[in-house]
């Protein structure tokens, strides 16, 4: 069943349960209004919910797109708003859609996916009747609230594993698996940064603007939704330029690793080639050489060769290239 709650409120308390069908005569107080919340709903549910409170029908189909991005619409004297929700499954971040219809008297909230149940912010709200009874626009508060403070545990897990990565760059390189990790993880958090985006614009417009569903005296709540949104998207472009810094100081590091290790095989290639090169010339086939026929002469040769090598190498280690 896709009913999730249909209740009926008044003062902030509950009064009874409605159907789909039913249209509960408003008392003309914004404290008593009806609050249904459905889950992945067919279009036969859809249909009579438009055609008991008048939904719109754009709004309608809108609800019933799971991929429609956050957004905000005006229909006659309702309210249309969709929100994006999101939990990090793996190295992924899974997003559903939430859609409300939000009237004088009503407000339906249509979920689509598993991801941000609503359950226990019903249960917050009917503990506070005080808070439920300021209407259903502090519902639709309530709602974007609980949204945006399930970004929040996305961003600290996700930075718990960039900064272990962070650490570990420091002590070796990055293999492939760790640089796909880190490209898979900043596509997700840019494509993340967008819906940021998107839902900062909608929760603006309901705290700066005038619309007919919602009060002046709920107004100011969606400011501190607002404040939330804006301090995940500051954290999420500091994670993307620790990302990018993670990566950044990997490769310097390899750099400067390979680059000892091209000094260290220079420099050893420098000491073997002073005895190949004097080997190789008391190799040739010539009859009068230098001490060839000296009675020290291989004692000699060989002496000169030493000394070079210790030369070379003391000069090497004077250099740091040792």
């Amino acid at each position: 069943m896709t009913v999730a709650a249909a209740f009926f409120y008044d003062q902030g308390k509950r009064v009874r349960e409605v159907t789909l069908e039913e249209a509960v005569p408003s008392k003309g107080l914004r404290s008593s209004f009806c609050w249904i919340g459905l889950t992945d709903p067919d279009d036969a549910e859809m249909a009579a919910l438009a055609k008991t409170y008048r939904l719109h029908p754009l709004a309608v189909a809108s609800a019933l797109d799971r991929e429609r991005p956050p957004k905000l619409d005006i229909y006659n004297s309702e309210l249309f708003v969709v929100a994006r929700t999101a939990e990090l499954a793996g190295e992924r971040i899974r997003y559903g859609m939430t859609a409300i219809f939000v009237g004088h008297n009503h407000l339906i909230s249509v979920r689509h996916g598993d991801v941000g149940a609503y359950g226990g912010l019903r249960d917050q709200l009917e503990a506070a009747p005080s808070l439920l009874g300021q209407g259903a626009d502090y519902v639709l508060h309530a709602i974007l609230h609980h949204v945006v403070d399930q970004y929040l545990p996305i961003f600290e897990t996700i930075e718990d594993r960039v900064l272990e990565m962070e650490r570990r760059s420091l002590d070796s390189f990055l293999g492939r698996e760790e640089v796909t990790r880190i490209f898979g993880i900043r596509c997700e958090l840019t494509k993340f940064q967008r819906t940021l985006a998107a839902m900062a614009e909608l929760v603006r417009k309901l705290a700066r603007g005038h619309f007919p569903c919602i009060s002046a005296a709920v107004q100011p709540y969606f400011n501190d939704v607002l404040d939330h949104v804006n301090r995940v998207q500051m954290m999420v472009e500091s994670l993307l330029q620790v990302l990018t810094s993670v990566f950044e100081f990997s490769s310097l590091l390899e750099q400067q690793r390979v680059g000892v290790i091209t000094r260290l095989l220079a420099a050893w290639a420098a000491i073997l080639a002073a005895p190949t090169a004097i080997s190789s010339i008391y190799g040739m086939n010539f009859r009068r050489m230098p001490g060839l026929y000296s009675e020290y002469g291989y004692l000699l040769v060989i002496g000169a060769m030493l000394l070079l090598c210790v030369a070379l190498y003391m000069r090497f280690r004077k250099l740091n290239w040792l």
